[in-house]
């Protein structure tokens, strides 16, 4: 039988508290190895730092606390982003912006990711195509640190940050596209008591006006920084494109449009300045 250090005991005690997945990932992340690796060590003793290390892990997880706080990344449009609890945490629906931006973003565009938090937005868009200049503005100088390492990893060569509370610091700078994955949910959602939304911060996620705060004043202070014809697209809340598209209709904004995300959710909103 095996010990009870061996990996592949200690991934079966985890497996029990947080399911195989997830025991595998923090495995990893604590013994500094990928996949292949561990298949290949599962009858392997684990040392007993490491072990314990682990256990206390898990024991956090089973608390509630997000996986990706506890290792340190997630995945993103299939790259690997640095996060930590002064971040968002990247999710599979915001790929959608980033996927509606580049169907629209024209060759050797500037563009300026607003809120950037992790900067897996804006990150993303400057890896994907290196032609663009992407300026990823955030308020938060913890999270605007963890933009950077995103930024120098994946896009150092085309990607500007900037300390600012939304358009406070951008001058008169004006860009050919503005996305942005703001505060959205109201600040009464019975949302934020669950899931890894206990644990995010609450700066990201609330916004005033039932959630709409800060998408209006993104909508209404856009266009002074978009070029003509310039693009504005962002995430809003699973009830908010009727509203979100009455905004950007006010504000002046042409071709208005929400997308439905894979769950079939009104999930990205934008328009174009005249």
């Amino acid at each position: 039988m095996p010990g009870a250090n061996t990996i592949a005991a200690l991934q079966a005690e985890a497996q029990a508290a947080v399911g195989r997945l997830e025991a595998r990932a923090l495995l990893r992340h604590q013994l500094g190895c990928d996949e292949a690796w561990l298949i290949a060590h599962g009858d392997e003793a684990c040392a007993e730092v490491d072990a314990q290390a682990f256990r206390a892990l898990v024991a956090r997880r089973v608390a509630g606390e997000p996986v990706a706080y506890l290792t340190g990344s997630r995945e993103f449009f299939g790259r690997e982003f640095a996060v930590s609890s002064a971040v968002l945490i990247p999710r599979p629906e915001t790929e959608m912006l980033v996927e509606l931006a580049l169907q629209r973003v024209p060759l050797g565009a500037s563009v300026l990711d607003l809120g950037a938090g992790s900067g897996c937005i804006g990150v993303t868009l400057a890896a994907e195509r290196p032609d663009l200049r992407v300026t990823l503005v955030e308020a938060s100088a913890e999270a605007l640190t963890v933009a950077r390492a995103n930024a120098l990893r994946w896009a150092a060569a085309n990607t500007a940050l900037l300390l600012s509370d939304w358009f406070a610091g951008v001058g008169e700078l004006r860009f050919d596209m503005i996305v942005s994955n703001p505060p959205y949910i109201a600040a009464g959602d019975v949302h934020l008591a669950q899931g890894d939304l206990r644990f995010e911060p609450r700066t990201a996620l609330v916004a005033a006006e039932d959630g709409l705060a800060d998408i209006r004043r993104i909508v209404t202070q856009a266009p002074a920084h978009l070029v003509a014809g310039g693009w504005l697209l962002f995430e809003q809340g699973f009830n908010q494109h009727a509203a979100c598209a009455r905004l950007l209709q006010q504000a002046g904004y042409g071709e208005v449009f929400s997308a439905r995300d894979l769950a079939g959710i009104e999930r990205v909103s934008g328009g174009r300045r005249p």
